[in-house]
């Protein structure tokens, strides 16, 4: 009698344990939402790359809220397509505040649309969290301000960082390079850092030069570079320059020594379609790659998720780039809601300045003028395509080598350029 009672008990409360999950989600989902603001490059030359951040945080803000969502909470996700327009971002942070009323704020991808956020949060007092920003906190020097972004501690060079260390390894060591930047915020602060890398290494800058961001034939910039006879040149760019540079590079037949470092544009799927076997041989930055010393936990789990989604939603098939950082950088601020209980601002940007998060790119602290404590940022070499290549090639690593750090190092270089290109 005893005993069959016992079993009646351990099976009512292992139902009740079952049940308890969906409960507290139903619980969490009848009362009002922590609603996340931001703005986004959805449509404009950042798309690409903006709509794979936002289904990486859709898929955060879905699991998060199958977990019961935060506070008891749910969350709801609430965005404007800033159309890759700077212009229209201080106006959607201000409606974002001001009439939704949203809770919390994380900021827009990249340094361009950053930046003029800034005087909005700052006069708000919001904690800001933003995806792929370069630098922008230097002149700021906001407290409440956290770059998701590999770029470390000294964030300006980091982007040509790797392209000028493996340039000086050569035997024999080249000797000039060419600088060529859009006249643009990102691309003044990486072309900024690349004349502190040239220095360092002992280049000698023959060709330092920017263009306005509305050009669309590059062959007279490549010309002008090719005049100068530079063994080495490094490329500052947004995605339809990175992409306009390739062709111009080819079309005119320049053959330097060694040639790419900040341009970005590259990582995507849809531009590796378009160039193909044109990208042979040229070197340049990665945040994130399929290798496997860069799987963490939850790593793979997510991709499967966001592929699987990806052609429903339009958005580029793998998600490399910034599907993986969109959701990282939201977690972020997830991790310290939980870990603080609370929404207040300045409780949430105390607790993400002293702890340690763990994201699906690997464990990520902050420090000073909340850039990364310690750079992740990669330096790759793209080889061996050939005409027609497609998803299959670009999900994995045949086609890429990891050149820096040293810790992720896949490979060595080619080099020089023209021998990638046979």
């Amino acid at each position: 009698m005893l005993r069959s009672w016992k079993l009646k008990f351990l099976a009512f409360a292992a139902v009740c344990a079952l049940a308890m999950p969906a409960a507290d989600q139903a619980a969490a989902q009848s009362k009002e939402p922590i609603k996340i603001g931001f703005a986004m490059s959805l449509t404009g030359p950042l798309s690409p790359n903006g709509k794979q951040a936002l289904l990486g945080m859709k898929i955060w803000e879905e699991e998060t809220n199958a977990k019961g969502g935060l506070l008891g909470r749910p969350v709801r996700l609430v965005f404007y397509d800033d159309q890759t327009q700077p212009s229209t971002v201080p106006g959607i942070y201000t409606k974002l505040l001001d009439v939704d009323k949203v809770d919390l704020v994380v900021g827009p991808y990249a340094t361009n649309m950053i930046a003029p956020a800034m005087p909005v949060i700052m006069q708000k007092g919001k904690v800001f969290i933003i995806l792929f920003g370069l630098g922008v906190n230097a002149e700021f020097k906001y407290p409440k301000y956290f770059a998701m972004i590999p770029s470390g501690p000294d964030p300006k060079p980091s982007f040509t960082a790797g392209f000028f260390e493996i340039a000086a390894k050569q035997n024999p060591k080249p000797q000039t390079v060419a600088l060529v930047a859009a006249d643009a915020e990102f691309a003044n602060n990486a072309c900024e850092g690349a004349r502190a890398n040239a220095k360092k290494h002992g280049f000698r800058i023959v060709y330092d030069r920017r263009y306005p961001p509305a050009t669309t034939d590059f062959v007279p910039i490549v010309r002008g570079i090719q005049a100068t006879n530079p063994d080495i040149v490094n490329i500052c760019s947004y995605p339809l320059d990175s992409v306009g540079m390739v062709r111009a590079v080819n079309e005119v037949g320049f053959k330097p020594k060694m040639i790419g470092g900040a341009m970005v544009g590259l990582q995507a799927t849809v531009f590796k379609n378009q160039l193909g076997p044109l990208l042979n041989g040229w070197v340049n930055y990665e945040t994130w790659v399929p290798a496997k010393n860069m799987m963490f936990e939850g790593t793979e789990e997510f991709f499967k998720k966001y592929q699987a989604r990806a052609a429903a939603e339009g958005v580029d098939p793998l998600g490399y780039y910034l599907g993986g950082w969109g959701h990282a950088y939201i977690s972020v601020l997830g991790d310290a809601i939980r870990g603080t209980k609370s929404l207040d601002d300045n409780k949430l940007a105390e607790y993400i300045r002293a702890n340690t998060f763990k994201t699906i790119h690997g464990n990520i602290k902050f420090g000073a003028n909340g850039e990364w404590e310690k750079s992740g940022m990669l330096q790759v070499q793209y080889h061996g395509i050939k005409q027609g290549a497609g998803l299959d090639t670009w999900r994995g690593m045949s086609y890429q080598t990891v050149l820096t750090p040293d810790n992720l190092k896949t490979g060595d270089v080619i080099y020089p350029f023209e021998k990638a290109r046979q």
